[in-house]
């Protein structure tokens, strides 16, 4: 009957909590921690894990992190782990304070610095500058060069001869852009020379006027 339903409903007193979002955040953010603070959140954090410190108003709140998010980076201590922000605001991932490893869209890397353009020397790739020339492969040997000293073939006992190895433009646009700038491999050695100059016209004109030129 009704008086007999009544009897197995549970009876309250007092008053009923509810959490609210900001609560609540607070106390799954505490899950990770050692040690955790009411207002600010987790101040002690596991062995292997950061503490990452965020400004809420006028606080920081306290978070404990497997790894840092975007624009930070981890730093290890005796005591605690910290995730510490980049200097650049324009640093995606960041090895130290001062040396990126990732940029932001709209800007390269370059020697752990994110920049607007590539400089002089380099050119853009993916999200990097790049300057290693590795990326055009090497072609083969030239052959050796007539051998000369100051210039002529002639008129002294030994001179020097040079062979270069330049970078192939195998067709690939990344590839074409190294092997434009990338400098050419180059060997010298050195080379017996004719101590006379041939004259007439079996001799190069040229040759042959640098050294009367030059042995006058």
């Amino acid at each position: 009957d009704h008086n007999h339903y009544s009897a197995q409903l549970p009876i309250f007193e007092g008053k009923i909590n509810f959490f609210s979002p900001q609560k609540f955040r607070r106390e799954k953010d505490c899950r990770s921690c050692l040690e955790c603070s009411r207002d600010n959140g987790c101040v002690r954090c596991p062995e292997r894990l950061f503490l990452l410190l965020h400004r809420e108003g006028m606080s920081h709140h306290g978070t404990c992190l497997h790894a840092c998010p975007a624009g930070h980076y981890g730093q290890r201590g005796k005591d605690i782990n910290r995730c510490m922000k980049c200097r650049s605001l324009d640093c995606e991932h960041c090895f130290s304070r001062d040396f990126c490893t990732k940029c932001k869209p709209g800007f390269q890397l370059y020697k752990g610095k994110c920049l607007t353009r590539c400089p002089g020397g380099t050119f853009a790739h993916q999200t990097d500058c790049v300057e290693d020339c590795l990326l055009a492969p090497l072609g083969e040997w030239s052959d050796w060069s007539i051998c000369l000293r100051d210039g002529v073939p002639c008129g002294f006992r030994w001179g020097k001869q040079t062979r270069t190895r330049g970078r192939v433009q195998s067709g690939r646009v990344l590839e074409e852009k190294a092997a434009s700038f990338c400098p050419s491999h180059s060997e010298t050695q050195r080379c017996r020379m004719k101590k006379k100059c041939p004259t007439g016209e079996k001799g190069k004109k040229e040759a042959d006027y640098r050294c009367k030129q030059l042995l006058q």
